[in-house]
């Protein structure tokens, strides 16, 4: 058995849309489609326990909130005292709408790096975690 690559790397990988596991490319599609396993190695993107959809769709829902407060920092310290409070509304609405959805393959393949360096034994080809 070989060893489990560290958090940094599997995050890296993900970070840089390849696969966590083994970081080939491919295993992105298109933008909002991702292959249900990578094309080298056949990790399964969507891992068999309960709630991780749900982790997924958590970890997108806080990286987009995070770059809201970031950009809305950003906008009140630089244009500070004259603040455009109005653009911040439209401008976070719309980025509210919009960061999910571009965030959306690299939170999930960030997720599943990070249940890989929790669960690297549970790789989808050697068996399902233990109810």
């Amino acid at each position: 058995m070989r060893p489990s690559p560290s958090l940094a790397t599997l995050v890296g990988r993900a970070l840089t849309l390849r696969c966590p596991a083994c970081g080939t490319r491919g295993i992105v599609r298109r933008w909002l489609r991702l292959d249900a396993t990578c094309p080298a190695c056949h990790q399964p993107v969507d891992r068999p326990e309960p709630g991780y959809y749900l982790g997924a769709l958590m970890l997108n829902l806080v990286a987009a909130e995070l770059l809201l407060a970031a950009v809305g920092l950003v906008v009140i310290v630089t244009s500070w005292p004259t603040v455009p409070w109005n653009g911040l509304l439209y401008g976070g609405a719309l980025l509210m709408v919009v960061a999910p959805v571009v965030l959306y393959p690299v939170t999930k393949l960030v997720w599943l790096a990070v249940d890989l360096a929790l669960q690297p034994e549970f790789g989808g080809r050697e068996g399902s975690p233990p109810s």
